[in-house]
């Protein structure tokens, strides 16, 4: 397995300022950093892929989509534009030597229906993403395909709807990903939900029920330790936690309060934590 932090935690572009928390990410031992793509030029990605690479630290990507690119719209114009923010998030995220590009890819966050995810709506993302998938392949980059709970999308709440969802898509590029705070609440079992998408989980983020620092609060977590190693994942396991820092996205997160004493905590006390569990 390889360790990460999600860099979201301080910032929506990472740029000079953050020369610092980098080192110390890669000091307290983490393999590497997820690398939000918002917005930036091809430029400063490459540069910061230098950075990462002069300070042995790996990459994944996170991204989210907006209704303007919404991969599940009736709109063939919209769709098509979904895939172009698509292709450029994964061109970017290769500049920095991103190995996997995740987060709710799938539809835009915090938009809602009114009523259950339609089969054509299914569909239709199932070809947006088969063309993106084909992108990401030739990129060298795997999508990893994240659902969230019912208070932040309708269209994927669950660890089956998205694996079903994934598996018709049916691209070596595309997986899916677990994510311990939307499973706290959605999934009834979360141990056999995790192990029963077990082929198609291509990236991990652990994450507190609260959003505060692994261990302080209700997760189940040893039974998560012992069903990662019990379905023998070898890939990414990245930290993700929201403070108040970006007012933008402490809105769109939900965070209203402070979650933990100093963001050095979450990174320091979390790792620590998980990498206590996992040898445990």
């Amino acid at each position: 397995m390889k360790f990460g932090m999600n860099l979201l935690l301080w910032t929506a572009k990472v740029d000079d300022s953050h020369d610092p928390l980098l080192s110390a990410l890669k000091t307290t031992g983490y393999d590497g950093v997820e690398i939000p793509v918002f917005e930036g030029t091809s430029k400063e990605y490459k540069t910061l892929g230098t950075k990462l690479s002069d300070l042995g630290l790996g990459s994944t990507a996170v991204t989210v989509m907006s209704p303007e690119t919404s991969p599940i719209s009736p709109d063939a114009i919209i769709r098509q534009a979904a895939v172009d923010r698509l292709k450029w998030v994964l061109d970017r995220s290769a500049e920095f030597g991103a190995e996997v590009l995740c987060g709710p890819l799938h539809s835009p966050l915090g938009v809602f229906s009114g009523t259950a995810p339609t089969r054509d709506e299914r569909l239709r993302g199932i070809e947006t993403f088969q063309q993106v998938a084909d992108h990401a392949k030739s990129a060298g980059i795997t999508l990893a395909i994240e659902y969230l709970n019912r208070f932040e999308s309708y269209f994927l709440t669950t660890a089956a709807d998205t694996k079903a969802w994934v598996d018709e898509i049916n691209h070596p590029a595309c997986g899916m990903m677990w994510d311990t705070f939307h499973a706290h609440i959605e999934e009834k079992n979360s141990p056999v939900a995790l192990a029963s998408v077990s082929d198609r989980l291509v990236h991990v983020h652990l994450s507190e029920n609260d959003r505060g620092t692994p261990g302080t609060g209700q997760v189940n977590w040893a039974e998560t330790f012992a069903t990662l190693k019990k379905i023998q994942y070898n890939r990414w396991i990245v930290i993700e936690a929201f403070g108040r820092a970006l007012p933008d996205l402490a809105a769109a997160t939900r965070v209203w309060r402070d979650l933990f004493a100093d963001p050095k905590d979450v990174y320091t006390h979390g790792l620590k934590f998980i990498r206590a569990g996992l040898e445990a």
